[in-house]
């Protein structure tokens, strides 16, 4: 155990030491990403900086999503009701190490189930606990709360395999005619050897999680420090007109009016009803935020406890406004190409495709989406440049095109514990910054793609 804590302390000492503030960590990628590009891709400069411009704004509206999902979520988490619920839940664990395990495996069957949801509640969970739970390290309660966005791709709101069973034209598309036909579900995130995979890297991060607890020199946080009043953007300019004062005006009747919330929740809560159930329509990304949003507008009973609690949260998404159009740009980089035709993703999917056998090939495919995930984390952008080379090696060597997908979805999901892009909600919430947890998400790094590696190769076989 204790050279076990010594490879944690030295792993926490690292990335402390190393890792900078993730804006800086996204220009670094910027800069490499270029030069990189020029060489390889026997590209100019110009084109290179066109290419990166040309890809700015490519991410605003996903952008404004997670904005929204960060600031919604925090919101509703801040209603009276899911707050007494909330401290009901944290105050649960006992002891430090049943905490993290309880994060731990809180926030991974969320994020199974919808990523955007278990990134936002295992964050809000961990910070309720560290308001209760004495001599529990803060930081590495909030790594526990991220490391289970791990099994993000392989769950049922994996972009990548509800891709591969959707439209049958766009992945006929996408795929340059490989698939022809969708890849149900059945095949990929409900196939045995994902779901054992699942449960097998959930329950390694819940006892690896819990085995790093330190004994000595325990990071704790002052509760007082977590207010949620203090938070950035808080509208303490607005006047207090809550349901305690009288209303003297009709402004101020309609802003603390609770037929009114009552009025637009059941609007927003109707129309995704019917989307889901009636029309069944998928439960994305932008059913999470108004599920969010028109819960929060009821739970906090008033328009104008609403718009206060929500100016409260929205000082959090500052890190995703600024940081998400440089990590579009890197995106244009790696998937642009110039005069000479060539693009810096299509040369590394195809250096891993030239060295792999039928068994060997998920792995590699891992591999390269985990090496492309650290300059281009989403899912759409793997998509676009992986689809059209991996598919048809892999139907080369008599690959299963499930397998094929969900080793691309496994490695985009993998590197997300040592890129800071996707722990910008959750350390918003936490009021930590990225060094403060990723030596942690490090060891359970190593720990995961054990068992993941181990998994796909089993499948392959």
């Amino acid at each position: 155990m204790k050279l076990f804590h010594k490879i944690i302390n030295g792993c926490v000492g690292f990335m402390q030491k190393y890792l900078p503030e993730p804006f800086i960590f996204a220009i670094i990628l910027t800069f490499v990403a270029i030069l990189v590009a020029m060489p390889v891709c026997h590209q100019s400069i110009t084109e290179v900086v066109s290419n990166w411009g040309g890809g700015v704004w490519n991410l605003l509206g996903f952008s404004m999503q997670m904005a929204l999902v960060l600031v919604t979520g925090a919101t509703l988490a801040a209603a009276p009701s899911i707050k007494k619920g909330i401290n009901r839940l944290a105050s649960l664990p006992k002891t430090p190490a049943g905490a993290i395990a309880l994060v731990t495996g809180i926030s991974a069957v969320a994020c199974w189930l919808n990523w955007g949801f278990g990134l936002i509640v295992g964050a809000i969970f961990a910070k309720e606990i560290a308001k209760k739970l004495k001599n529990v390290d803060y930081r590495l309660l909030i790594a526990s709360a991220y490391s289970g966005f791990v099994v993000w791709h392989a769950g049922i709101s994996g972009s990548i395999p509800l891709k591969m069973a959707s439209d049958v034209n766009e992945l006929v598309k996408d795929t340059n005619g490989v698939i022809i036909s969708a890849i149900p579900i059945g095949n990929t995130i409900l196939d045995y050897h994902n779901i054992i995979m699942v449960v097998l890297v959930t329950v390694a991060l819940v006892a690896i999680n819990s085995a790093m607890h330190p004994k000595t020199g325990i990071v704790a946080i002052d509760p007082a420090l977590l207010n949620d009043d203090d938070s950035v953007g808080a509208n303490h300019h607005l006047p207090d007109n809550s349901p305690d004062n009288t209303p003297v005006t009709p402004a101020m009747k309609l802003e603390n009016s609770r037929f009114l919330s009552a009025l637009l929740a059941l609007l927003g809560l109707s129309f995704l009803i019917i989307s889901l159930f009636v029309k069944h329509k998928s439960f994305d990304l932008g059913s999470v935020i108004l599920l969010f949003l028109f819960l929060g507008i009821v739970l906090h009973k008033t328009p104008i406890a609403y718009v206060r609690s929500f100016g409260k949260s929205v000082g959090g998404a500052a890190g995703i406004v600024l940081q998400f159009p440089f990590y579009a740009g890197i995106m244009g980089i790696i998937t642009g190409v110039g005069e000479s035709g060539i693009c810096l993703g299509t040369v590394v999917s195809e250096a891993f495709v030239n060295i792999s056998t039928s068994t060997t090939y998920p792995i590699y495919t891992f591999l390269c989406a985990a090496i492309l995930n650290m300059f281009v984390p989403s899912g759409g952008g793997h998509w676009a440049i992986q689809a059209p080379i991996m598919f048809a090696a892999g139907e080369a060597l008599n690959v299963d095109h499930g397998l094929t997908g969900m080793a691309i979805a496994w490695g985009d999901a993998w590197t997300n514990l040592i890129q800071p892009f996707w722990a910008l909600p959750a350390l918003a919430i936490a009021k930590l910054n990225a060094k403060d947890i990723m030596g942690f998400c490090l060891i359970d790094l190593v720990v995961s793609g054990i068992i993941i590696i181990g998994g796909l190769l089993i499948w392959a076989i």
